[in-house]
């Protein structure tokens, strides 16, 4: 079923990007070559931005659409990478720390490519959503997609409400563990007031992400949230070698099966990061081109975390198994205090994209969605981030809370749910046949597909949500019973005693 364009609809749209249509006629769309589902496609895109559109239709050139309105197909790659690897990057040296070399490295891999195969997943579970929608004819305009939304209209209800519960719960912790590294880290520069203190100004920073409307509104912050998080990598990983190996160093992890088990859990969490995938999406222009981006991203991402832990679990050894922040046990210094930094406006960033989400979400349950103001829907968006802000001040657990959230939430959100929905959708062989994404090219069979799926869907629950689950929760509980629910300073060093005459000195 071929949709034909509504021409009181495009008589409405500027003059830009009428050209735009008639310019990318002919290419590559969802479920059909046809110019007129591209037509759609285009005509369907998310509301929010139309004004900057506008402006850059009438003057030819916007500054402002060039750093603030993207859709391209490297837009989605920057804000995949950049979201995937945050906070995450200085706990990792620290899962090594409780897994040994060996281990680290391999369930970096495994887990890098298992994620990007569930990516892909779920990319085509929205291809194959969004297709049959464009047949019933039914407009997206002022609509973002959503994950849970897919799993209804492919699926039905039960299946909404599972993805809709998963999904909010890993990207509410998401949110709450940014800002517990923010104030993790800005601790490193300035000590004088606790973690605590910190949480409650960054929670008041984040807050500002409301005014960002959707992910076509972060093509800037992508970009440099990216090079933020390359350059903290690549400072851990040289500043490490340089300081060389500890006097005494040992390196004697895995010592115990609830630390082993923690720590695969953090990397499983680190790869999990494709809670956003549907939104994602839908802010590109076209796309269809996103199913191999998040394995591009990863791959990147893999220059950076493997390097980066290797190093630093190498010069530091067991002295991390105390430390989950690897920027504890680095001397200070200028390049230090820049990567510090970098990753408080980096966390902004991934708050942003952990949040936004969660922002679309409120405003479809009270009707607020279509509306275009950017100052009313930043009021009505408010109240997401005061529940964030408070679990952040209970549960301040840098490093052992990533571990509780990659079992619990991770497995089920980003592996568990879309594995099994693949199947589901596409277990019939009218499905299959009628499919607008047929098997990728290095697997062209159903039959492996649904193997792959299976197989990650069980390791998945033993290992993540099993093993990683009792791990990850004894850890957690042990952290708690040690610091106490609303640490006000969550391993800070103790202070030494006054010297006489002299200031309070505290120990890095």
């Amino acid at each position: 079923m071929r949709l034909r364009p509504n021409p009181a609809r495009s008589s409405l749209l500027p003059r830009k990007r009428k050209e735009m249509l008639q310019q990318m006629q002919g290419a590559e769309v969802i479920g059909s070559s046809s110019s007129s589902t591209l037509r759609e496609e285009l005509e369907q895109s998310i509301g929010v931005g139309e004004e900057e559109q506008k402006a850059a239709g009438a003057n030819g050139f916007s500054l402002k659409s060039l750093l603030w309105h993207g859709g391209s197909a490297w837009d989605a790659w920057f804000s995949c990478a950049s979201n995937q690897v945050a906070q995450v990057l200085l706990t990792l040296p620290y899962s090594f720390s409780q897994m040994g070399m060996a281990s680290g490295v391999i369930l970096q891999i495994f887990y890098g490519f298992m994620g990007s195969w569930t990516a892909y997943l779920i990319s085509v579970l929205y291809i194959e959503y969004r297709s049959r929608k464009e047949k019933e004819n039914v407009s997206f305009e002022n609509h973002i997609i959503q994950w849970f939304e897919v799993l209804d209209g492919l699926l039905g209800p039960t299946s909404k409400a599972i993805g809709l519960a998963f999904n909010c719960s890993l990207l509410l912790f998401g949110s709450v563990i940014q800002l517990i590294a923010c104030a993790s880290n800005i601790y490193y520069i300035n000590d004088r007031l606790d973690k605590r203190t910190w949480t409650y100004i960054f929670g008041a920073c984040c807050a500002t992400t409301v005014f960002i409307p959707s992910y076509q509104n972060y093509r800037v912050w992508s970009f440099l949230g990216l090079g933020m998080t390359t350059y903290t990598a690549w400072y851990l990983t040289i500043s490490a070698v340089v300081h060389g190996q500890v006097d005494g160093v040992t390196h004697s992890g895995p010592t115990k099966p609830v630390l082993y088990f923690t720590g695969a859990t953090n990397i499983l969490y680190t790869f999990g990061g494709h809670a956003i995938t549907v939104e994602i999406m839908h802010a590109m222009w076209k796309p269809q081109k996103f199913k191999y981006l998040y394995l591009l991203a990863t791959l990147y991402v893999f220059t950076l975390t493997l390097p980066s832990a290797a190093t630093v679990y190498w010069a530091f050894g067991d002295q991390l198994l105390t430390h989950s922040n690897a920027f504890s046990l680095l001397p200070r210094s200028g390049w230090r205090d820049v990567a510090v930094i970098l990753m408080l406006i980096h966390q902004f960033i991934t708050f942003g994209f952990a949040c936004t989400p969660l922002y679309f979400v409120w405003e479809k349950l009270i009707g607020m969605h279509g509306t275009k103001s950017i100052f009313l829907r930043a009021v009505v968006r408010l109240p997401v981030v005061v529940p964030i802000w408070f679990l952040a001040i209970i549960f301040p657990f840098f490093g052992p809370i990533n571990s509780a959230v990659g079992a619990l939430l991770v497995s089920f959100a980003v592996y568990i749910v879309p594995t099994v929905a693949h199947i589901l959708t596409f277990r019939t062989p009218a499905a299959r046949q009628n499919a607008a994404e047929k098997p990728p090219f290095f697997l062209p069979s159903w039959t492996g597909m649904f193997v792959l799926n299976v197989f990650i869907a069980g390791w998945v629950l033993v290992v993540g949500f099993g093993l990683g689950g009792w791990s990850s929760i004894a850890n957690l509980v042990k952290q708690v019973d040690t610091f106490g629910l609303f640490a006000k300073c969550y391993q800070c060093p103790k202070r030494q005693p006054r010297p006489a005459g002299g200031p309070q000195q505290l120990p890095h």
